[in-house]
């Protein structure tokens, strides 16, 4: 799965990136596959997608938000789909 993940993000060595497409070129199972496992992605996106908050409510420390911030932006660099809240 990490390499599937790894593979659709863009984040494979090119070299082994290189090696699986040429696979796909011969495997119609893995073609398959990998299009039932970007579809999964997609379903569970759609399937949590929630309209981003305009503002922050004041009541919520400074702090909290620049953490939760921090940890969209790590799920974006691997590869999750997140809206930032600001």
């Amino acid at each position: 799965m990490e390499f599937m993940m790894d593979y659709l993000s863009n984040e494979l060595p090119e070299d082994s990136r290189a090696i699986f497409e040429r696979h796909l070129t011969a495997c119609p199972h893995c073609v398959r596959y990998l299009k039932t496992y970007q579809t999964t992605i997609t379903l569970c996106r759609e399937a949590f997608d929630v309209p981003p908050m305009r503002t922050v409510p004041a009541e919520i420390p400074e702090a909290l938000v620049q953490a939760i911030l921090a940890a969209q932006r790590q799920a974006v660099r691997q590869g999750a789909q997140v809206r930032l809240v600001r």
